[in-house]
């Protein structure tokens, strides 16, 4: 029996920029969930829950994501014309410099603007990444290891990107305070900035960590073997959308697309709006009144507006401690399932077979997590949550597997692009703003409630139609196509 051939050592320096890549997409985008709640309400003071602060909620996931999926759309196609490794290398610096400027936001339309720059670096790099890893490795089932294995990053940084914002919300005190320069009041309209040591600005800025070690190893990585071969012999062709959609690649194309978009509904249309339906539980209640009870000892004597504010930041604080937590636990239950579908992908043939091993079960798991777990209490919460995050994180790395082996070399980053940017960033990430727009309520202690309830609907009904539509893939070749 043949045995794969052993990693070189640009081989592994490839595949540990392609695995710092997924980890910091995916640390990027789970930014937006822990910190949108405590930024709007010091960028335009509404209270969660309230009109205003639903539309902005509803804005900031899905504006970024309409900019991701056209732009994106893009850098698959530049991806097929410039070369894989050109492609990635730019879009990594492109959200990490944004991130980190979004730390400097002084209005929500600063916000916003840097938010959109983060999705189309994200968007950008998935496809360039995953097209080089794919031409990379020639054998089949290294091929799949090396795919799976290295998109199982992207739950580490979800994870990190929990841990980061647990850090700052206890430790931001003591960070040094972040000065902001005069311009940006102007751009801002005179807004004041409340607090130099907010922990959400600090969550941002450390997205630019991935730019740090790119800087370093970016003359060391080389272009992708299939992709240089045929640039340098002149067949390489140019890619095109409407080839996608040609008799051949009409089916794939559609129904992946269709697919990628149901796996993103249930991530952005349900799980993401968990820290948001956190404070209604009765524990976490319980939590932040007790921390609001010791702040307000804490500044006995002072001026009641002293005490009034840091009781409320401490509360606040609390609540958002425990959603850090429970974020830290879907994404190990993300994890679990990327290393899942990495081992499975190996040994089960058809790719149908192994989608719905992720996709039955969730027709289950949905509605009970959060019409009945994140109603009754932060344990079944946190159970429930675990089991939601692995069934619907592993069917990412499935998409990462199965799409390069369906395209050719001069249409991988294109094909790839239209499933992954225009069905999963711009269709698919439509479920936050329809989630937030179906549960907007005016009584703010029935939010989370409402919230949770809209999210059990959403997440079950875009697993029903990904489970119809699993029928109906197409089977690929082991070998890549040319």
């Amino acid at each position: 029996m043949s045995t794969a051939p052993k990693l070189t050592t640009t081989q592994w320096l490839i595949c540990f920029i392609a695995a710092l890549g997924f980890a910091f997409d995916i640390y990027e985008l789970l930014m937006l969930p822990l910190i949108v709640g405590p930024a709007l309400q010091e960028l335009i003071g509404a209270a969660p829950g309230t009109p205003l602060f639903n539309a902005w909620v509803g804005k900031l996931f899905y504006i970024p994501a309409i900019a991701g999926g056209i732009f994106g759309l893009l850098g698959g196609y530049l991806t097929d014309r410039l070369g894989r490794r050109r492609v990635l290398t730019w879009s990594i610096l492109l959200y990490a410099f944004s991130a980190f400027a979004a730390g400097y936001s002084t209005s929500v339309e600063m916000l916003l603007v840097f938010r959109c720059l983060v999705f189309v670096g994200v968007c950008v790099e998935f496809v360039a990444a995953v097209a080089w890893l794919a031409e990379l490795f020639p054998d089949p089932k290294q091929r799949e290891k090396v795919l799976g294995y290295t998109q199982a990053f992207s739950s580490i940084g979800g994870l990190l990107v929990a841990v980061a914002n647990g850090l700052c919300i206890k430790y931001s005190a003591s960070f040094p305070a972040i000065h902001f320069p005069e311009f940006l009041s102007g751009l801002s309209g005179g807004h004041v900035v409340g607090d130099e040591h907010a922990a959400w600005r600090y969550t941002l800025m450390s997205g630019l960590i991935p730019a740090i070690p790119l800087i370093l190893i970016r003359p060391f990585l080389p272009e992708s073997p299939a992709w240089s071969k045929k640039k340098a012999e002149g067949t390489l062709k140019r890619p095109s959308i409407g080839e996608l959609f040609t008799p051949e690649l009409r089916r794939t194309t559609l129904v992946t697309t269709a697919m990628f978009a149901m796996a993103y509904g249930a991530a952005f249309g349900a799980i993401q709006h968990i820290p948001r339906i956190i404070p209604g539980l009765a524990e976490v209640k319980e939590a932040s009144k007790t921390a609001s009870e010791a702040a307000a000892k804490a500044n006995e004597g002072k001026p009641a507006d002293v005490i009034k504010k840091a009781s409320i930041g401490a509360g606040k604080k609390a609540e958002q401690a425990i959603a850090a937590n429970t974020t830290k636990v879907q994404e190990v239950g993300g994890l679990v399932g990327r290393f899942l579908l990495a081992a499975l992908a190996v040994v089960i043939v058809s790719r149908q077979k192994l989608l719905r091993l992720f996709i039955a079960p969730g027709l289950l798991i949905m509605p009970i997590v959060f019409a009945y777990c994140a109603v009754t209490g932060l344990i079944p919460l946190q159970i429930g949550i675990f089991f939601a995050g692995l069934l619907t994180v592993g069917q990412f790395s499935f998409w990462g597997n199965y799409l390069p082996r369906v395209y050719p070399v001069h249409l991988r980053g294109t094909g790839e692009s239209f499933a992954a940017n225009i069905g999963g960033r711009l269709i698919g990430t439509s479920f936050a703003w329809i989630t937030t727009t179906l549960a907007t309520t005016s009584d703010v202690a029935a939010a989370p409630t409402k919230l949770a309830y809209t999210a059990a609907a959403i997440g079950l009904g875009v697993y029903v139609v990904g489970f119809a539509l699993s029928f109906f893939l197409p089977e690929p070749k082991e070998e890549l196509p040319e």
